[in-house]
């Protein structure tokens, strides 16, 4: 990335990869938004949030970016917003949506079927299991079913096959929650291999793939993978680069992992997974 980050949100849009925020320092944040083509592998400016903000969660629907929640404060404990903005690639304009009903900060963000999840999150360095659920077409928020434990971390929800994974937590937990919005229910499935936080879940065909993360302290270059259909975890690949507090992404079946904390430094370093 052209500015080292961590605790930004990367979404796949079509062929490009888009970053969002972040920050580089103890307090305050970046309204950024840059643009990453994999086929040239180039990235370029766009239009920046109209809020800065880091630990800030994102999901895509129709196209179009949604930014929620985060803070652009200092950590211990953050402040977090109700703050949701929306991104235009095509007009490359952002527009302000309606807030959640909680300030949340670190809240992980999951799309089924065209509607945007907000689970969990921190309020006032507390973790809540709360879910809210966004109706892009209505512009309106529903409070949901919550989550049998409450949890917070950066990027920990991926979703297959219509269900919502909410994947470890603060880094003390390794269980993994289930959640099927046709019956508003959630159900334990396997857990982590091991309590890691700091880390970033992305999806590809039907597998999710929890990169990166410290482990007891100690930041890691795993890749974890779990098949919801035998419900089982297995490592893959590891990246080059150990690093936490990263974010992920997937453009044409790659996952990109972008930016974070290595050693005490963030970093701006792309590296890409192919399954």
């Amino acid at each position: 990335m052209p500015v080292a980050r961590f605790n930004n949100t990367v979404a796949g849009i079509g062929s490009l990869l888009y970053a969002v925020g972040g920050t580089n320092y103890v307090c305050g944040a970046y309204s950024t938004l840059e643009v990453y083509d994999p086929v040239a592998n180039t990235w370029r400016a766009r239009a920046p949030m109209p809020t800065a903000r880091w630990s800030l969660g994102s999901g895509v629907v129709n196209g179009i970016l949604y930014a929620l929640g985060g803070t652009n404060g200092c950590y211990n404990p953050a402040t977090g917003m109700t703050t949701v903005e929306a991104y235009d690639p095509v007009t490359n304009t952002w527009t302000t949506k309606a807030p959640m009903s909680a300030a949340l900060f670190g809240p992980g963000v999951g799309v089924v079927n065209g509607i945007l999840y907000a689970v969990g999150g921190a309020i006032a360095g507390v973790a809540v299991n709360t879910i809210e659920a966004y109706d892009p077409a209505t512009n309106t928020w529903t409070n949901k079913a919550p989550m049998q434990q409450a949890r917070y971390s950066f990027g920990t929800v991926g979703v297959v096959n219509g269900i919502l994974y909410a994947v470890g937590g603060d880094g003390t937990s390794i269980t993994v929650e289930a959640y099927n919005p046709v019956t508003d229910s959630w159900v334990y499935v396997a857990p982590m291999p091991t309590a890691i936080t700091g880390f970033s879940v992305s999806v590809i065909n039907g597998i999710l793939y929890a990169v990166g993360g410290a482990q007891a302290g100690v930041q890691v270059a795993t890749t974890s993978a779990y098949n919801p259909l035998t419900n089982t975890w297995s490592t893959v690949a590891a990246m080059p680069t150990a690093r936490q507090d990263l974010s992920s992404g997937v453009v044409n079946n790659i996952l990109y992992a972008v930016g974070g904390i290595s050693g005490t430094s963030p970093i701006a370093t792309v590296e890409a997974y192919t399954p």
